[in-house]
């Protein structure tokens, strides 16, 4: 189960819909062995595409160092989808690289900037992929 802050989810979303039409993408980061994410990072996605992302290897590589320097990992990996649900696609599952993180997808198809909008979580482990509860709280 993921369990995320109300202000984490929001920053979520809001980058998503932001980045709309392409998918946005980016990682909350938390400290190390506690499953809890505290630090939004939103990334830039250097495809800029509506139907694939992909981050910098720059700043991924920033990223990594930044999160050792800090003694974190990443706890979520995020993306969009901009036209399909939010569920991974074959290229996402064949990405997903880290078996501890939630890797969350929120799917701005039919948003209009006020409506409807979906938020999932999923483990993908050797690419078997399995949704997890969503838990938003105020606060951990």
């Amino acid at each position: 189960m993921l369990t995320i802050t109300q202000d984490l989810h929001d920053q979520i979303v809001a980058h998503a819909r932001k980045d709309h039409p392409d998918e946005a993408c980016g990682v909350v980061a938390g400290p190390a062995g506690t499953d809890r994410p505290e630090r939004f990072v939103p990334m830039l996605n250097a495809a800029m595409s509506p139907t694939f992302y992909e981050f910098d290897s720059g700043d991924l590589l920033r990223l990594y160092r930044d999160l050792d320097d800090r003694d974190e990992e990443p706890v979520i990996i995020y993306h969009s989808h901009t036209a399909t649900e939010a569920y991974p696609s074959r290229t996402d599952i064949s990405y997903a690289n880290e078996p501890g993180a939630h890797y969350v997808l929120v799917s701005t198809a039919d948003t209009d900037g006020l409506g409807d909008f979906q938020f999932r979580s999923f483990r993908i482990v050797d690419g078997e992929v399995t949704e997890e509860e969503v838990t938003v709280v105020a606060a951990h």
